[in-house]
């Protein structure tokens, strides 16, 4: 009879009278990317989210951990200044990336005109879902500037301005972002707001 191969683990290290062995093999790999501005390199399984990586390996616990399968956006982070859903990213294929958390937004003091406008507009309540908001605003803003059209759009064809980027646009655009404490329309009027100085 021929023996099943091992693949490490603590499942796969069980004697054959059924115990754990004291040492159990895990596969670790390093990553080397830039968080906020910074050089970064953390040592980590390949299993491991990025949203995991930012909070556990670097205590940037701004991004938030809510549903940790890709539905409400509170763990919203930027790679390579396009947004992404941090808890359905996998930190080990950041390899060299940039990456900016809300950690990262202001800036020598200074708050981002979007997180100023959240607090003047009233944008959050409990808070919790707020940093994955901004950046999204925030990418918002970045995509209407590239020309990029959203399922809003009046004619895809055309091409996309920022003044194109109306409240139906910006509600449109932030619909991946959930707020349990219902403050969209504030959310939308903080983001008009921004969209409109720029």
């Amino acid at each position: 009879m021929s023996e099943t191969p091992k693949f490490g683990g603590a499942a796969d290290d069980k004697t054959r009278s059924g115990s754990s062995s004291a040492k159990s093999r895990v596969e670790v790999v390093s990553v080397n990317l830039t968080v906020n501005g910074q050089p970064r390199t953390m040592t980590i399984e390949p299993r491991t989210t990025l949203l995991d990586a930012l909070r556990e390996n670097l205590a940037l616990t701004g991004t938030k951990k809510a549903c940790d399968r890709g539905e409400c956006g509170a763990c919203t982070v930027h790679i390579d200044g396009r947004r992404v859903l941090s808890c359905m990213t996998l930190a080990a294929m950041q390899e060299g990336n940039r990456i900016a958390t809300i950690e990262g937004l202001e800036q020598n003091g200074v708050l981002h005109p979007l997180q100023s406008a959240f607090i003047e507009h009233d944008g959050f309540q409990c808070g919790f879902c707020t940093s994955g908001q901004i950046m999204s605003g925030v990418a918002i803003i970045v995509e209407a500037k590239a020309g990029w059209p959203s399922a809003a759009s009046a004619d895809v064809r055309t091409p996309f301005t920022l003044a194109d980027l109306s409240r139906a646009e910006i509600r449109e655009r932030m619909s991946g972002n959930l707020c349990r404490c219902a403050c969209y329309p504030n959310i939308v009027d903080a983001v008009a707001e921004v969209v409109a100085r720029s």
